[in-house]
C-alpha cells in the first residue's frame, strides 16, 4: 500500500511518498530521488522496498525550490544521448540554477533530517531506518550518514561524498556505495574517498561495475541502463538491509 504524506519541515511542509510492507515492517528506508526528481521510477523503487518488508520513504526534496520538474524530466534523454547532450546541457543548468543557491545543501540536508524524524515517530520502526539514493540522492545518503548518528546505514549509488576526514569520523553506520566504472568524474575522485574513509575508521565499501557508467540502475533510461550491474547492486542492498535493520 502506498500514499502522499506531508513532512513537516520548521513551519513548512513537503510531500513524500509512503511505501508500506503488507506485513511486519523490517525496517525503515528513506529513498532519495536522483536530479529529475521525485518520478514515478524513484516511486517504483520504494514500492521494490516495500515488498521486501521495508516501509520506503521517498520524499520531494525539489517541492518548494523553484525547479521545474516537468522541464527536467523532458531533458534527461536528451542529456545521455550522445547526439544531443550538448544541446541539453546549457538548458540543464539554466533549470537546476536553484541548487547553486548557498543555502540549498543545508536545506535539502535539513529536509532528509526531517524524513529521518518522520520515519522515527512511526509505530513499528523503532529506530531501524537506513537511506539510499541516487545520484542527487546518493549524495544525501552520504551526507545524512555524516550528520545522524542514529542511523544504522546508508546506501548511496553514484553519489558525492566531499568531506574531510574528520567529518567522515562521524560516520557509525556501515556505507555501501554503488558506482559505473565508467562515470569518470566519480571513479577519480573514488580512491581519495576510500583512503579519508580508512583514515576516518569508517564501515565503508564501494563496489564498482564494470562497463557502466552513471545511472545504471535507472531501468527508464535505455542509454545507461544494466540489467546485470542494477540486479547484482539491487541483492547486495538487500543482503545489507538484512542485516543492519
Amino acid at each position: 500500500m502506498s500514499k502522499t504524506i506531508e513532512v513537516k519541515f520548521k513551519d513548512q511542509q513537503f510531500p513524500g511518498y509512503l511505501a508500506e510492507p503488507a506485513g511486519p515492517i523490517k525496517g525503515a528506508l528513506i529513498v532519495i530521488h536522483e536530479v529529475w526528481g521525485l518520478t514515478d521510477h524513484i516511486k517504483s523503487i520504494a514500492d521494490r522496498f516495500a515488498g521486501e518488508g521495508y516501509l520506503a520513504l521517498a520524499p520531494d526534496l525539489f517541492y518548494g525550490n523553484g525547479i521545474d520538474i516537468e522541464a527536467l524530466g523532458g531533458l534527461q534523454a536528451s542529456l545521455f544521448d550522445p547526439e544531443k547532450r550538448a544541446e541539453a546541457q546549457p538548458k540543464l543548468r539554466l533549470l537546476m540554477a536553484p541548487i547553486q543557491a548557498p543555502e540549498f545543501g543545508q536545506i535539502t540536508l535539513d529536509k532528509t533530517q526531517a524524513c529521518f524524524n518522520y520515519l522515527e515517530g512511526l509505530d513499528g520502526v523503532n529506530g531501524r531506518i537506513g537511506i539510499t539514493g541516487f545520484c542527487f540522492g546518493g549524495t544525501y545518503s552520504f551526507s545524512l550518514a555524516v550528520h545522524e548518528p542514529k542511523l544504522k546505514v546508508s546506501i548511496p549509488f553514484y553519489g558525492h561524498a566531499d568531506f574531510s576526514v574528520d567529518e567522515l569520523r562521524n560516520i557509525t553506520c556501515p556505507v555501501l556505495a554503488f558506482y559505473g566504472a565508467n562515470d569518470e568524474a566519480l571513479i577519480s575522485s573514488l580512491p581519495e574517498l576510500k583512503t579519508k574513509m580508512a583514515d576516518a575508521g569508517a564501515n565503508f565499501t564501494s563496489q564498482v561495475y564494470e562497463g557502466c557508467g552513471h545511472a545504471f540502475f535507472n531501468d527508464t533510461n535505455k542509454f545507461t541502463y544494466n540489467l546485470d550491474a542494477a540486479t547484482d547492486a539491487w541483492n547486495k542492498t538487500l543482503s545489507l538491509l538484512e542485516t543492519s535493520l
